[in-house]
């Protein structure tokens, strides 16, 4: 393969940068679910996929330069959108090919694939209050992230429509997408006060909010994921959740950025997936 790639100018490799740490790798379900669209795209087109962990910010544009100047890859795929991303600035800066999966800032030169997090978000919440619920709380991820920003602003719409007022603190975003962040945010918002529904970004997230629910040993509080793991139909009660389609958001995006390479025609420079709301007892 090296020869080859020494004849050719090509090494048929793809860089993943995923943003977390390896030992936490099977912690989050999505990447998991986003990584097998990505490598069976990958694989059936006769590429191969080279991956890095990294814990922050620092660490992805590290391990970015590495990949470009040693040559080790021709595209990369990063999994995470930021505001004032300095990976995205740097990658478009070497005029190196990649693809997000997320939303960019400047969405007219970027390759990337990603649900419509606004609407999913307002979907969720029209949905609890058609069901009733009037009083609803939000817990998202880190708040430098797009997809973290666009759901909140999903979540602060649909209350706008239904005429309900925003509540600051009922609204938290947390550091990381870990059960325990999500644990530590829904503590927050029950010492605050009591609200009939909690909307999440994360199933993570949701998870550690069930937990802090059941310990106050509080019942009827309505509860919402995001992205459908399959650990959430067997929490108790089983979560309702929005399935992101986390697979074809990975092939998407190994598609967007292989297309580039072979230089194909390219209709689009982006792919919009559709989200669904799977529901289960948690809101029943």
């Amino acid at each position: 393969m090296i020869a080859r790639s020494l004849a050719s100018n090509s090494t048929k490799i793809l860089g993943l940068i995923l943003p977390n740490a390896e030992d936490d790798l099977f912690e989050n379900p999505f990447f998991m679910q986003a990584m097998k669209g990505i490598s069976i795209h990958a694989q059936n087109r006769g590429y191969y996929i080279m991956y890095a962990f990294s814990k922050n910010e620092e660490e992805e544009l590290k391990f970015i330069k590495h990949y470009i100047r040693g040559r080790l890859v021709e595209g990369t795929i990063l999994l995470t959108s930021r505001k004032d991303d300095k990976c995205i600035s740097y990658l478009k800066k070497t005029q190196h090919p990649f693809v997000l999966i997320g939303r960019p800032e400047d969405p007219r030169d970027t390759l990337w694939v990603d649900n419509d997090n606004f609407q999913a978000m307002y979907n969720v919440v029209d949905y609890l209050i058609r069901k009733g619920h009037k009083d609803i709380a939000f817990i998202g991820g880190p708040a430098n992230l797009y997809v973290t920003r666009d759901r909140l602003d999903g979540y602060r719409k649909a209350l706008r429509t239904h005429g309900l007022p925003e509540d600051k603190g009922k609204i938290r975003c947390t550091k990381e997408f870990s059960r325990e962040c999500g644990y530590e945010a829904m503590m927050d918002i029950l010492n605050y006060n009591i609200p009939s529904a909690v909307a999440t970004t994360d199933d993570l997230l949701a998870f550690g909010a069930n937990l802090a629910i059941q310990e106050k040993k509080l019942e009827g509080i309505a509860l919402t994921g995001f992205n459908n793991t399959y650990l959430a139909e067997y929490q108790t009660p089983s979560l309702t959740s929005v399935d992101i389609n986390a697979e074809k958001l990975g092939m998407y995006a190994a598609k967007l950025l292989i297309d580039k390479l072979e230089k194909k025609d390219m209709p689009t420079n982006h792919y919009v997936v559709d989200t669904k709301l799977v529901e289960r007892d948690s809101t029943l």
